[in-house]
């Protein structure tokens, strides 16, 4: 007997064979060296082992058989079948039969069984069993490797969510190594990222995205120090794609990736799973947007109620509308009466009523009182939008510093403003004005919906100034 069956642990797979002599005699150190090796590998295994002999012995029964069944090898090794010890009587010579059926067949065979454990409950169990050949290739016995099926269960599930997500998951999973370089991603993931599956793998994040690169990586890195964050991150990153780059909105989950075969958790990188909701957050901010206006203006409304001078009442609706909406406002009156359908024939001149402070910010400041006409030349964005009776916008465009700041100056507008926005002032079918919204170079350019919620400050601006001159014009009130 080797010394593995001395131990009652293992031995050589199949039946009992004659000891074989090595260079050292039966009992020297290479057969003993051979047979500790077997019953380390076999005790190591995650699966639980057994095999028999030709005739239905148990020869082999390793630590993972023992942890499910509580049979220990000693008490296993030797017995023939699982017939009163493993399966109940009534089960056993179904179950022997099933076993030791593929020693006369080819491949290998997958049962399940319900076994009976130490303490006299049962356990089902999924095997896989095949024959042991001799050296003659003649069936010498079965080994089987078997595990509980729960635990098969979970392994398939696992495998089959592992691969769902990267073929069928409508939201994009990556999973990135422990140097922050995609490792998989999946087919949503690459077509988000503008790039072939295989072509993302290995690269740096760099080269996948234009912007937002930093905070993603910082992302990944604290997941790996710190484990999964506790909600989901939302991320803007602008993407290259054929038509451009693209700001997208991912709201992002993170998952730490470590081997369930070492001892202590050793990271394997980080699984990032994400979905675009970037029309929903644009929506999300649309509609913040509006609410705040509009409170704004109700805001305003209530404020110049409250004024008992209407050219006040105006500076105070502009100075409402500039909270969160532009760095400057200029308020221009046109110069002596208004202006009426038909007047075209008739130059614009335009003199300066209200405007903000161009060195700090604070309210309004009435001026004008000179009636001093501006020199506004040709073209200018103010004298086209009371010629047109409609909003206009200019920007500086894409120029340096220095070129910005000549622009803004040949229009006379503070320095430092890039983006202008003008609405007209309209009461009672007549033109009073021209207010002016400007922007500096830290904020972006007026857009189409920027210019309605200035239409609608310039409605009220217009009915204040309209107010004013009917009072002007009766001096008795």
């Amino acid at each position: 007997m080797s010394a593995s069956r001395r131990s009652g642990t293992t031995d050589e797979l199949g039946p009992d064979e004659p000891e074989r002599d090595g260079p050292q005699g039966p009992d020297g150190p290479e057969e003993s060296g051979g047979s500790d090796l077997l019953a380390a590998l076999l005790d190591g295994m995650d699966a639980a082992l057994c095999a028999f002999d030709a005739d239905g012995v148990v020869t082999h029964w390793n630590r993972e058989a023992e942890r499910i069944l509580g049979w220990t090898a000693a008490e296993a090794v030797g017995r023939h079948g699982f017939a009163g010890w493993a399966v109940r009587s009534a089960d056993a010579e179904d179950v022997q039969a099933r076993l030791m059926s593929v020693m006369h067949a080819p491949g290998r065979q997958v049962h399940e069984f319900a076994l009976v454990t130490k303490d006299g409950g049962r356990v089902l169990v999924r095997t896989q069993s095949a024959a042991v050949r001799g050296p003659e290739g003649k069936p010498a016995g079965v080994y089987c490797a078997f595990s509980e099926v729960h635990a098969q269960i979970d392994l398939e599930r696992s495998i089959a969510l592992s691969e769902a997500l990267f073929e069928d998951a409508s939201w994009g999973v990556v999973l990135v190594d422990a140097d922050l370089r995609p490792a998989v991603v999946n087919a949503h993931a690459a077509r988000a990222l503008g790039i072939g599956r295989t072509s993302a793998l290995g690269r740096p994040l760099g080269e996948l995205l234009a912007q937002g690169v930093e905070e993603l990586e910082s992302a990944l890195t604290h997941v790996l120090a710190e484990g999964a964050p506790p909600a989901p991150a939302e991320m803007w990153v602008t993407v290259r794609t054929p038509e451009g780059e693209k700001r997208r909105c991912w709201r992002s989950g993170f998952v730490r990736l470590a081997s369930p075969l070492a001892e202590e958790p050793v990271p394997l990188g980080v699984g990032w799973l994400f979905q675009d909701v970037t029309e929903a957050k644009l929506g999300e901010q649309e509609a913040a947007l509006l609410r705040f206006r509009a409170n704004q203006l109700h805001r305003a409304a209530r404020a110049a109620a409250e004024c008992e001078d209407p050219a006040e009442a105006a500076t105070v609706h502009l100075d409402f509308a500039l909270a969160g909406f532009a760095d400057h406002a200029l308020l221009d009156r046109v110069a002596g009466a208004p202006r009426a359908e038909g007047d075209d024939a008739v130059p614009v001149r335009l003199v300066r009523l209200a405007a903000t402070p161009a060195g700090a910010p604070g309210p309004s400041l009435l001026s004008g009182a000179a009636g001093l006409p501006l020199r506004y030349e040709e073209g200018h964005p103010a004298l086209s939008c009371v010629e047109r009776a409609g909003s206009v916008r200019a920007d500086a465009g894409s120029v340096p510093a220095e070129r910005a700041r000549e622009w803004a100056l040949a229009r006379q507008w503070p320095e430092d403003a890039v983006h202008a926005l003008c609405a007209v002032l309209r009461c009672r079918g007549r033109t009073l004005g021209v207010v002016t919204f400007l922007r500096g170079v830290g904020r972006s350019r007026f857009e189409r919906v920027d210019a309605v919620y200035a239409e609608d400050v310039a409605v009220r601006i217009a009915a204040a100034l309209d107010l004013a001159e009917a009072v002007r014009e009766r001096p008795g009130e």
